[in-house]
């Protein structure tokens, strides 16, 4: 008795799009807002209202030219995109700086051990963010093109795409992929499951490590210098 032979399995046209929801990236964006709302005066790059504005106007503009899934590929679009991570990123940079600045000159958010430790805390999670979303905008070309074509050498190797048994054929990283990356950069200080293969994705990731071990051991060694 013979089995009847399995119908091959339809690949996925070249036009397909495998755009993902935009929700989780605003979500970011609105956390990292938000933090930066709480940050004190003297750590943020302008005034309380004025990036989350900036950021806030940006992304209303993305959701409106894009809503729902991320697959719409045009300049203006990109241009929105990029302009947004780097208003987050610049602002993360920024705000470590002057926590450092503030740690070694013995700044008034440095003098309580639970003022610095939830000050430092939001710097981090800020930078965390920032470079959570310039990895998802930068690698491959944006979650836009993704979502119509992977390329062949990718600027991050995720585990799925150096071992094909992994995932499946249409297998595309998808924010939560890149905030695990930002997360994982920020408290092992190197990489971990996801190599980055782009020079400018060994460059972010090497500044993420380093902001994120400043934040960390300043915040740390001044915290218990002020508890002694």
């Amino acid at each position: 008795m013979t089995g009847r032979t399995p119908e091959p399995t339809e690949s996925p046209r070249p036009d397909e799009s495998f755009g993902e929801p935009r929700w989780p990236m605003a979500a970011a964006v609105v956390a990292a807002m938000v933090l930066t709302i709480l940050l004190p005066d003297d750590l943020r790059l302008a005034p309380r209202w004025v990036l989350p504005t900036i950021e806030g106007l940006l992304l209303l503009a993305l959701i409106a030219g894009d809503p729902g899934r991320i697959d719409r590929r045009t300049a203006a679009l990109r241009s929105t995109s990029i302009a947004l991570v780097g208003v987050l990123a610049l602002s993360a940079v920024w705000s470590t700086v002057q926590l450092v600045d503030d740690i070694i000159h013995a700044g008034k958010e440095t003098s309580s051990a639970v003022s610095l430790l939830q000050t430092g805390g939001t710097v981090w999670a800020c930078t965390v963010l920032a470079f959570s979303l310039l990895y998802f905008e930068l690698d491959c070309g944006g979650a836009a093109a993704r979502a119509h074509r992977m390329p062949p050498t990718p600027s991050l190797a995720f585990p799925q795409q150096l071992e094909s048994a992994l995932s499946s054929p249409d297998w595309r990283p998808r924010f939560i992929d890149y905030l695990y990356l930002g997360l994982t950069n920020a408290t092992a200080f190197s990489p971990t499951d996801v190599m980055p293969l782009a020079p400018w994705a060994k460059i972010a990731m090497g500044i993420q490590s380093l902001v994120s071990l400043l934040i960390l051991g300043l915040v740390v060694a001044r915290a218990v210098n002020v508890l002694a």
